[in-house]
């Protein structure tokens, strides 16, 4: 089924004038969600059932037995009033899958998974009006429907209408979604992984074209990590001397390091006397694939995926050379994979132990499927809803899922519509300085024990290896 047939068939009708709450939507998501699951582990079993070693003594044993208990479950594998072709799991249900996926014959859990993706990108668009403008609607309509030949028209007259950068912006609160239905519904059966995983709430460990798994990208980032003292050059070292422990002010620190490499270790002798320290961490530079710091893309891939990546060794590596004492508390804040990077810190057992994580704070950081070690970790994220980086995590404003209750999440609309502007550390400070001073205002009481004296500013210049 289609978008109109999933919304017309789940969703209450609205009072005239008046769209669907979203909210209903995706508790309709949900359900379909579900029982795509259940049919497609129902599958699993029936072809299970019939093509084991066990099945075939049976049959020896009980021939007559064998052959009607072969048949029903051909049946409910194939019937469209069955599971509609749903033989997959094992060797031989894995090549039955294969040849439906080629031959295009479409399991009862894939009309429903895609009825599920349906109804988030629906319920998307009611608080995305942007989503719903016809050249918008005829790409997301021609990616559930499966027909490829027309997303591509479809994808082609939005870009030329709008261009690259307000085009993905357009599409960005269901990036995930559109990935899903697009591994979901060729004809390659190695990236239906992305698709299930995705509807499951999950986090994919695969791309959606070709299936390949995030190990392999810690083949391409196989850094040990280096951390090396560097001196601020005159730009960087004007804005360090007026820093203070306030989230503007950090977010201005980050944007002065830039993103080729180099990071802040701030030691602050607090208003009640202890000493603190504060990790800044910016984000990638997208000028190259890879490059010779553990801020490009490939490290912003595997941040996504791993927690030990070549950015939190060289971190680690800072934190021993700088000799930050053991117990002492310890602040992360980051932007983008800087953000990544911390939370991605804040998850390792090993250094949760040695210090004090008392605050993750992230602005555009796709960490929703990451938990720090420590459960006592405040997590703030900010999140602009125009940044497209945020929902990576494949927690957008669709998600039937949601984060834990202790995390502060404060997001927002602003005017840096464009992705990447709308990505830069410098649209979200601008946003706290302005109509969100009171977002402003709620940080730097979550963060207020950092209030006092910085006694220290050392950049470190991290290195692959």
């Amino acid at each position: 089924g289609g978008l109109g047939a999933a919304a017309e068939r789940l969703r209450p009708p609205a009072a005239p004038g008046q769209r669907t709450d979203p909210e209903l939507l995706i508790k309709a998501s949900v359900l379909l969600a579900d029982a795509a699951l259940t049919a497609k582990r129902a599958g699993a079993d029936l072809t299970t059932a019939v093509t084991t070693g066990r099945f075939g003594l049976q049959a020896l044993r009980r021939p007559a037995w064998a052959v009607g208990a072969a048949l029903a479950c051909t049946r409910a594998l194939t019937s469209p009033s069955g599971l509609g072709f749903g033989a997959n799991g094992g060797v031989v249900g894995e090549l039955a899958r294969a040849a439906g996926n080629v031959t295009r014959r479409r399991p009862a859990a894939i009309t429903m998974a895609v009825d599920a993706f349906a109804l988030r990108i629906e319920a998307a668009t009611v608080t995305h009006p942007n989503l719903d403008s016809p050249h918008a609607r005829r790409l997301t309509d021609a990616l559930v429907a499966g027909d490829r030949l027309e997303a591509v028209r479809a994808l082609h007259a939005l870009v030329e209408r709008l261009g690259v950068t307000r085009a993905l912006t357009t599409i960005s609160p269901v990036i995930m979604e559109l990935l899903a239905l697009t591994a979901l519904l060729d004809e390659y059966p190695g990236n239906d992984s992305f698709a299930w995983v995705t509807l499951a709430g999950g986090v994919p460990t695969t791309d959606p074209f070709f299936g390949l798994p995030s190990s392999l990208l810690g083949l391409l980032n196989p850094g040990r990590g280096r951390a090396e003292r560097a001196e601020p050059d005159p730009i960087l070292a004007k804005v360090l001397g007026t820093s203070r422990n306030d989230i503007v002010s950090y977010i201005n620190d980050i944007g002065a390091l830039g993103n080729h490499g180099l990071v802040l270790l701030r030691r602050v002798t607090c208003a009640d006397g202890a000493v603190r320290y504060v990790l800044l961490l910016p984000g990638t530079s997208f000028g190259l694939l890879s490059n010779s710091t553990p801020q490009d893309l490939v490290g912003a891939f595997d941040g996504c995926l791993r927690t030990d990546t070549t950015y939190t060794r060289a971190a680690r590596k800072l934190l021993a050379r700088a000799g930050v004492p053991a117990g002492s508390e310890l602040m992360l804040v980051g932007h983008s994979l800087g953000g990544l990077t911390a939370m991605n810190l804040a998850s390792d057992p090993e250094l949760a132990g040695e210090f004090r994580v008392t605050h993750v704070v992230t602005l555009g950081s796709p960490i929703d499927n990451k938990r720090p070690a420590d459960h006592t970790t405040q997590v703030i994220s900010l999140v602009n809803k125009h940044d497209v980086i945020p929902m990576l995590d494949g927690r957008g404003p669709a998600s039937p899922n949601d984060i834990p209750d202790s995390w502060v999440e404060l997001a927002w609309l602003d005017e840096s519509y464009d992705y990447p502007l709308s990505h830069a550390p410098q649209a979200y400070s601008d946003s706290l300085r302005g109509e969100l001073a009171h977002y402003r205002d709620r940080v730097n009481d979550l963060i207020r024990r950092y209030d006092g004296e910085i006694t220290h500013n050392q950049p470190y210049m991290l290195r692959d290896r």
